[in-house]
């Protein structure tokens, strides 16, 4: 089982960190609107797109809808 230090540099989770916040800045968003939109704090928004955190599916669908996409288009998005 992979450690938590191994998984901040998952390159998967950087890659959806990365697809998150080329969204937000495509749309114009801050992340105090996507964590609003998305009910997730937004120190944990940023940790998620920096890629240290190993988000729940369930925020993942959260935080792709306040980006107007489901969660398949965010991974698509991800090259995952």
């Amino acid at each position: 089982m992979p450690n938590l230090s191994s998984l901040r540099r998952s390159p998967q989770l950087l890659a959806i960190g990365e697809a998150i916040r080329l969204r937000r800045e495509v749309l114009g968003l801050s992340q105090e609107e996507v964590a609003l939109r998305s009910e997730v704090d937004r120190s944990y928004l940023g940790r998620i797109e920096r890629g240290d955190n190993n988000a729940a599916v369930l925020t993942l669908v959260k935080i792709a809808g306040a980006l107007n996409l489901a969660l398949s288009e965010l991974l698509q998005s991800a090259n995952l």
